[in-house]
């Protein structure tokens, strides 16, 4: 069924090609992205299927044979990162809908919102199937050029100063994976993936580890990680709901599979274990202080974003079957979990009025779903058993314990002062929005519709209710659907991490990968 592996780059960018001729006709825009973005997901998990039961799925683009040609593989990991992307965009496009988001408000272009969505789901996909350097820089630069306008619809002066920041960090990291890439080309002759696994052994150990340092620190700003995340709590924040909670639960994440895909694949034997391990802390505790530190829902999600992303790069660090099977479990969760986060957040606004912590009180009474929907995800980002995200660190904290190094147990112990140190930031959110007595600033149902309206740049809400206005049901169902998938992602997690275990170990191997581009050799 390798038919199927171009698809999810393919469909998304003939979605947008459809929806950009439906101009003016948002309805018929909905449904158009609706349906790809539907059609995405099974395709999606099929591959995730088929790869699981025979092995790499390869096309050779256009027909022109690797590593001449372009390759796009779906291994496990890849079709993994293709199943929960899918979804959760998905869930994110109905939210956007129900926000009002396509329906054309003055001050926003919305004409270009779904196109634009789609093509930046074309970019991520393109990413995790890349079998070679350009063609995953070509997937990063689609989504990137995707998020700036995302980024910045509105165009009020602080959205317009965030994307300037975004995209000048972007930019910066685009030119240093550019770079890399050059240097790689020159001193192997190729940038297939299969094919530079012997062409990089036969460098001299110097010269490979210039190259990775290159590649790690291009993939390093991407994914946000210490001392390179300081962009995005001044970024994401600024967007509406939809955007900064498909951007907090994709973008980075795509950073991160770049980096383990290439520390596996290309440059195996954890010469940089200790450059991660030390990032990897670094990350976790630095990010969290700042999420201590925040009075705005917002950006103290963005810094719990930069923080966790630290699990992630401990287990590549650790460089064992059992690190690396975590770090994907976390991947996945991390995905789910701070997508649903930033979408209840929109919710809090939209109810509210604000997200400032100053300024909101007595939600759980007001709005006890709302409540619900925040208090799950908060549990399940902060590790309390028996959610995923206490199985992922558990997974990660036994590597650790396992690995035995001096600096494998400072990991495990920043591990847990993080995941308490989060627990206590979500508990302050929920005393300070939820549970307290309402603060005598806190706007009334109709002033909150107004505020959020204005904020989010959404159309005003026909339905003629006043608790409809506040929280629609399109935004409601898809939040609900998160936290559902969030509490499925425990209930599978036997077989999630299994499938997690098989994807590191032929990542650690290597062979699958090669002989599924390359079956009878690498040229």
């Amino acid at each position: 069924m390798t038919y199927l592996v171009p698809l999810p780059v393919v469909m998304p960018l003939l979605g947008a090609a459809l929806t950009l001729l439906l101009l003016g006709r948002p309805q018929a825009q909905r449904w158009v992205s609706l349906t790809v973005l539907t059609a995405t997901v099974a395709v999606s998990a099929t591959l995730l299927v088929q790869s699981s039961l025979h092995g790499p799925l390869v096309v050779e683009v256009g027909g022109w044979v690797a590593p001449l040609g372009i390759v796009l593989v779906a291994d496990q990991l890849a079709a993994l990162m293709l199943v929960v992307s899918a979804a959760v965009t998905l869930c994110v496009l109905v939210y956007s809908i129900g926000q009002g988001m396509a329906d054309g408000h003055e001050e926003t272009p919305l004409s270009v919102y779904h196109p634009t969505y789609l093509v930046l789901t074309a970019g991520v996909c393109n990413a995790f199937l890349s079998g070679d350097l350009f063609n995953l820089y070509v997937g990063f630069e689609i989504l990137l050029v995707a998020s700036y306008v995302l980024l910045t619809l509105g165009s009020t002066e602080n959205r317009i100063r965030a994307g300037t920041t975004y995209v000048v960090v972007s930019l910066l990291s685009s030119v240093i994976f550019l770079i890399a890439i050059g240097l790689v080309y020159a001193a192997t002759g190729t940038l297939n993936l299969a094919q530079l696994v012997d062409r990089l052994d036969t460098l001299p150990d110097d010269l490979r580890l210039v190259l990775q340092g290159m590649l790690l620190l291009a993939f390093g700003i991407k994914a946000a990680v210490f001392p390179l995340s300081a962009w995005l709590p001044d970024s994401y924040p600024t967007a509406p709901a939809p955007v900064t909670a498909v951007f907090a639960g994709l973008l980075t994440k795509v950073g991160v599979y770049a980096i383990i895909r290439t520390e596996t694949l290309l440059f195996p034997g954890g010469r940089t274990a200790t450059l991660l391990l030390v990032t990897a802390v670094l990350t976790m505790v630095v990010g969290i202080l700042g999420a201590v530190a925040q009075s705005d829902i917002k950006r103290l999600l963005s810094f719990t974003l930069i923080s966790h992303i630290g699990y992630m790069l401990f287990g590549v660090g650790l460089t064992s079957s059992l690190g690396l099977s975590a770090a994907i479990f976390y991947v996945v969760h991390h995905i789910t979990i701070q997508t649903t986060l930033f979408l209840a957040a929109g919710l809090v606004e939209r109810r509210g009025g604000s997200t400032a912590l100053d300024r909101l009180g007595g939600l759980a009474r007001l709005s006890p779903l709302l409540a619900v929907l925040f208090f799950v995800p908060a549990l399940n980002l902060a590790g309390i058993p028996p959610f995923s995200g206490f199985l992922g660190k558990l997974g990660l904290i036994q590597a650790g314990v396992d690995d035995g190094g001096a600096l494998a147990w400072i990991l495990v112990a920043g591990g847990l002062v993080t995941s308490l140190l989060t627990l206590y930031a979500i508990a302050r959110v929920w005393n300070l929005a939820f549970w307290r007595t309402p603060h005598a600033d806190m706007p009334a149902d109709d002033d909150a519709a107004e505020a959020a309206r204005t904020e989010g740049a959404m159309e005003p809400d026909r339905s003629g209710g006043r608790s409809g206005a506040v929280l629609p049901g399109l935004m409601i169902a898809p939040t609900l659907a998160l936290v559902v998938l969030g509490l499925a992602l425990t209930v599978v997690a036997g077989p999630l991490f299994d499938l997690s275990t098989d994807a590191a170990d032929d990542l650690l191997r290597r062979t699958p990968y090669v002989d599924a581009v390359f079956p009878g050799g690498a040229p």
